[in-house]
């Protein structure tokens, strides 16, 4: 694997780097520590600029070309995107850099991210074997808290100048030393859905003078998988999932309200609004025929994430100059996660890439653990395609 030597050398410092965050979680927004020495090794590595607060506690750092030096410098100027937050889990790994905070992890290899991104930062701002600028993207609130939108409402593109943009993340189950990636859809939009149905509540043993929350509740449960069944082409993916069903508090009395809370998953704009408009209408249409009402308020997340195609051939080729062309699938198939890079895309021609992590625990468990002999691999993809896409 043609790792470079210089990046071979900062595999141990990297390494330490990770698990330190890893020690320290934060959640969404709050992420001032990380943030903080994100920005202060930027600085340390000789970064043109250092920039924080952008989308509240981002960071971005800009690394000049060689060429930059000059007035008659290349302007072309990409983005390499990593996220910093954790989730709030316990962890269970027993590592001895395991997370100092109960209730929070890095179970999902942010810390990973940063760190590889960090590690490639240090190494173009040393070598700027390349024409242009590089902005290296610090995001928090990957997580759930949209902080790519904010970033980009921030003007995080136009005040940097950003053309393209680019992110990664790791894949547990994907062999150490492979990449995946396709142009076009990669991950899905994910929604929030609510449900509120009231009845008539009553008493258990005279179900006839009550309008049956949970019987209503129930039938809507059942109805709403038809859209994927009934509604969606069988050759598109859709996924709908109620995954909380509140109502009641003892075993004598029918309740009067109750509540669901799910998921919709999409990878088609066009889809979105199609399972968007059927979920209205059997809400509400299954209410209404057992007598009760229903409310259904549908909160719109992260959008697809979607390669653009010649951007997702940039990615390919520079991962397939690390591992070779037979270690880079670049038709890998949808996956129903999803991601908010996905603002950045739609702001910005770009590409999202999975890393292999190898076998173990999947993301957003807490046995996962982030395979640190990854480190070296992607920071050597972060390398080659900034050295490819701003070659002199």
């Amino acid at each position: 694997m043609p790792i470079v030597n210089r990046i071979s050398a900062l595999h141990d410092e990297v390494t330490a780097w990770r698990r330190d965050i890893h020690e320290h979680p934060e959640l969404q927004f709050d992420v001032h520590r990380t943030a903080g020495i994100v920005a202060e090794k930027l600085k340390e590595f000789g970064c043109d600029e250092v920039v924080t607060g952008i989308g509240r506690t981002g960071v971005v750092g800009l690394i000049k070309g060689q060429d930059r030096r000059s007035a008659q410098g290349s302007d072309r100027i990409i983005g390499l995107r990593a996220d910093m937050d954790a989730l709030p889990l316990t962890e269970i790994t027993g590592k001895a850099y395991a997370s100092r905070t109960p209730g929070k992890m890095h179970a999902c290899g942010h810390d990973g991210h940063t760190a590889m991104l960090l590690g490639a930062a240090k190494y173009l701002a040393e070598t700027r074997n390349f024409a242009g600028t590089v902005a290296v993207i610090f995001q928090p609130a990957e997580e759930g808290g949209g902080g790519a939108r904010e970033m980009v409402q921030d003007s995080l593109m136009e005040r940097f100048g950003i053309q393209e943009v680019y992110g990664m993340h790791n894949a547990p189950g994907l062999p150490v030393g492979t990449f995946a990636l396709r142009p076009g859809p990669l991950m899905a939009a994910a929604d929030g859905i609510r449900i509120e149905v009231e009845g008539k509540g009553g008493h258990a043993a005279q179900p006839h003078n009550s309008v049956d929350t949970i019987l209503v509740a129930s039938q809507i449960v059942a109805n709403v998988q038809s859209i994927v069944s009934r509604n969606v082409d069988p050759l598109d993916n859709v996924v709908v999932s109620i995954c909380a069903f509140n109502a009641g508090f003892t075993d004598n009395v029918i309740p009067h309200t109750a509540t669901l809370l799910g998921s919709v998953r999409t990878l088609t704009p066009q889809m979105r609004d199609i399972v968007e408009a059927r979920l209205h209408a059997i809400v509400e249409g299954t209410a209404a025929l057992f007598g009760a009402t229903a409310k259904l308020t549908y909160r719109r997340g992260a959008p697809v994430t979607a390669n653009h195609a010649a951007e997702a051939g940039f990615a390919g080729d520079a991962a397939a100059s690390v591992v070779g062309e037979a270690g880079v699938d670049r038709a890998f198939p949808p996956v129903m996660g999803s991601e908010d890079f996905s603002f950045m895309l739609e702001a910005r021609p770009g590409a999202f890439i999975f890393i292999g992590q190898g076998e173990g625990a999947n993301v957003h468990h807490p046995a996962y653990d982030f395979n640190d002999e990854i480190i070296p691999i992607g920071m050597s993809y972060w390398a080659k395609l900034v050295e490819s896409r701003l070659a002199a």
